[in-house]
């Protein structure tokens, strides 16, 4: 079912940064592949920013920033391209991940270019618009963004704009019902690096949404429980049931999905459930039956290391992803499907 044609990482070793994680990418119309993530000295880190690399033909650019501001870490850049061609970027900024604000970026020339930052809403204090993973453009045209906050607990929500960004409406947030939140307790045996913040979070986040038929939206979530958790929409994302548990794995590591031409799933993740476990394999998951049932399908990466925070585009018969590979460089894979 699944044919790799392109596995290769981004750059090498000789990089402007010690580590890098939670890339995104965009398909450009002339060909060229735009892929973005967050470097520095580690993650959260006021030298984080955000930096970017350009795939003509077969090689890639050296990596170049995109976005920093001194003195304030960078996360979680993501690419959103519209009909017209302009291509916009969505990041987040703060120290805190509780207090972090998305600004976002306009380029009208396939991403050679770039209008200065702008805050997505002003005044937004916790993160508006997408957190981790690809708004999806519904059948009527509303953009639905998946977002998420850290603070104190976890809990996703989807923005909606209905005029292509120039306002967004949030809908109300999606827990996981019947957890005690009182009874949080900071995690101390992992040796995941990711920032301190988040091993006090407990719930859901960084939603990947499909829409199966106009005006039904679905999600699937990261969580802190050892599986995936999933809600649903029948109004177009406006409001959400409350969050459930599906029978897939998480290992509290970032997720995504994409929805093929002929109704597949195709699904990208660690299947591994625990809470903070290990970022390895990751691996493809398929369900032909809009997410009620799985099977794994290809194997991305197996060996020891991080793997993780996948970002995965479809055009057609084909699937474009990037990949956090062992916080030292990004991966890019193009595969085929056989429909």
């Amino acid at each position: 079912m699944f044919t790799s044609l392109v596995h290769e990482l981004i750059f090498d070793h000789d990089r402007p940064f010690v580590s890098c994680h939670a890339s995104h990418l965009a398909l450009l119309p002339n060909g060229d592949v735009l892929a973005a993530w967050f470097g520095g000295s580690r993650e959260g880190a006021d030298d984080v920013a955000i930096w970017c690399s350009r795939r003509q033909g077969e090689s890639w650019s050296a990596p170049f920033q995109l976005a920093d501001e001194e003195g304030l870490p960078h996360w979680n850049p993501v690419f959103h391209m519209k009909d017209n061609g302009e291509l916009i970027l969505f990041y987040k900024v703060g120290r805190l991940l509780k207090d972090w604000y998305t600004l976002f970026k306009v380029s009208q020339d396939q991403g050679r270019t770039w209008s200065e930052p702008v805050e997505l809403v002003a005044g937004d204090r916790g993160g508006r618009g997408p957190v981790r993973n690809k708004l999806i453009v519904l059948a009527d045209g509303t953009w639905l963004a998946p977002g998420s906050t850290e603070d104190g607990i976890w809990q996703a929500f989807v923005d909606r704009s209905e005029d292509q960004g120039g306002h967004w409406t949030k809908s109300g947030g999606i827990r996981i019902p019947d957890i005690d939140y009182s009874s949080i307790q900071a995690v101390t045996d992992s040796d995941i690096p990711v920032s301190e913040q988040s091993f006090a979070g407990r719930g859901v986040i960084q939603p990947a949404l499909w829409e199966s038929e106009p005006g039904k939206v679905h999600m699937l979530l990261r969580s802190t429980e050892g599986f995936i958790y999933r809600s649903d929409s029948a109004d177009g994302g406006r409001t959400w049931c409350d969050a459930y548990p599906t029978s897939l794995p998480n290992n509290n590591s970032g997720i995504d999905l994409v929805k093929l031409d002929n109704g597949m799933l195709v699904l990208v993740c660690n299947p591994v459930g625990i809470n903070w476990g290990p970022r390895t394999p990751l691996v493809f998951m398929v369900s032909k039956d809009n997410g009620r049932s799985w099977s794994c399908e290809f194997i991305l990466e197996d060996e020891e290391g991080e793997f993780s925070y996948p970002a995965m585009i479809a055009q057609g018969n084909h699937l474009y992803l990037t990949y956090t590979w062992k916080r030292e460089s990004i991966a890019f894979r193009k595969i085929s499907v056989s429909l």
